[in-house]
């Protein structure tokens, strides 16, 4: 796909939680084409610390509205001085980078018996935010998935609501505060099985459990990794992963693989 470097203007800075900013930004022509699991590289301006871009994951396209959504995680320098635009700023990006999540399953699902495969989302932390943008092209293709979000507390859980909009959702807390206790990998839901489809995206451990849990029931699974990345075009090296086809960058070769790829285990 091609990609573009815009100055994209801010129309809403959200401060969700007091780890997580949501920002819209939008652009003067349309944007361009992005996919689930795409991912841009913003510019930090005026941070004398931050001389690298910084990779988001691409949250939410609202076409009618001609907006991009980016969750923003606060964490160091960097994303601090992001979380403190305001409407009408302007933030470089360099977008649409990476590849995608699946867009083969409604093929496959046409070549199977049942009509709509039951189809399961789990993320986990900022991890959730890639899937609320695949959840709403499923939908768009008649396709209905499961959420499986996990947080720390009830109060970490992000954006339910819109979630909410394309799919069912269940929720892990490791407090028990909201939905089941214990990590996402202990939810019931697991345990009833019926999938034929994972993705999954958030912190490394998770994705790990959630790995094993689809090779014993034999279910195909994707995940997106969340490497540190610095270029986003594959030439400073920092965030190869080792995989059966040799040491990839997942900037340009991912950030989404087929778990069969990875040498996980």
């Amino acid at each position: 796909m091609k990609k573009y470097v815009l100055d994209l203007k801010v129309t809403s800075a959200e401060r969700i939680h007091e780890k997580y900013v949501l920002l819209k930004l939008t652009h003067d022509a349309a944007l361009p084409e992005m996919l689930p699991g795409q991912f841009v590289e913003v510019r930090v301006d005026d941070s004398p610390t931050t001389f690298l871009r910084r990779p988001i994951s691409i949250n939410f396209v609202d076409r009618e509205a001609n907006e991009l959504w980016l969750l923003v995680a606060v964490v160091g320098d960097g994303t601090r001085k992001l979380a403190h635009l305001s409407v009408g700023d302007t933030l470089n990006c360099v977008l649409p980078l990476g590849n995608s999540f699946s867009l083969d399953v409604p093929q496959i699902a046409s070549e199977q018996a049942t009509s709509r495969p039951h189809i399961l989302l789990v993320g986990g932390g900022v991890g959730v935010a890639p899937l609320l943008y695949y959840g709403k092209w499923l939908r768009k293709h008649a396709l209905e998935p499961v959420f499986l979000l996990g947080a720390r507390t009830g109060n970490d859980l992000l954006l339910l609501d819109e979630f909410r909009k394309y799919g069912q959702v269940y929720v892990t807390t490791e407090d028990g505060s909201a939905g089941e206790k214990g990590f996402v990998t202990d939810h019931s839901i697991l345990a009833q099985g019926g999938f034929e489809w994972i993705s999954t995206c958030g912190p490394k451990p998770m994705m790990m459990a959630v790995a094993r849990y689809a090779r014993r029931a034999n279910i195909r699974c994707e995940v997106s990794l969340e490497n540190l990345m610095a270029c986003g075009l594959g030439a400073c090296l920092c965030c190869v992963e080792k995989t059966v086809k040799g040491n990839l960058c997942v900037c340009k070769d991912g950030p989404v693989f087929n778990i069969k790829e990875l040498l996980w285990e």
